[in-house]
């Protein structure tokens, strides 16, 4: 990221690798043990996150990224969710970043282990999927 990027699709796969840089070395701090995607039920486990702690540390990253000047074609948007047990779904958050022509993309941490990279795609697309706990 300190080097700066050279357009928005750059930026986006540095945001990626930077996620994950984070989350690695955070819970390495910690000391917890992420695993991918939360089963139900298991949300006692020490270290386990569900989709609303992923998409508020990412966001909150997200967010230092920003205000520390390292983000030059993306503004840090509201976290935003999908399903609604009425559609099939189960409820999923993830933080949500604004591209320089006003697309806005998911960066969801939750179906990887900490350290594993994030979904970072159309928060339009995002919104099809998740049918099933299947990305």
């Amino acid at each position: 990221m300190a080097s700066g990027s050279k357009s928005a699709e750059a930026e986006r796969a540095a945001i990626r690798r930077a996620v994950q840089v984070f989350e690695r070395r955070s819970t390495q701090v910690i000391g917890v043990a992420d695993r991918p995607k939360m089963q139900f039920g298991k949300g006692r486990q020490r270290g386990q996150m569900d989709c609303v702690d992923e998409s508020t540390n990412t966001d909150h990253f997200l967010r230092y990224l920003q205000s520390a000047g390292y983000l030059r074609f993306h503004t840090v948007s509201r976290r935003d969710a999908r399903g609604s047990f009425f559609d099939g779904r189960y409820p999923h958050f993830t933080a949500v970043l604004k591209d320089g022509s006003g697309t806005l993309w998911a960066v969801d941490s939750w179906y990887e282990p900490a350290g594993g990279p994030p979904d970072v795609m159309r928060l339009a697309e995002w919104k099809e999927r998740g049918y099933g706990g299947v990305r």
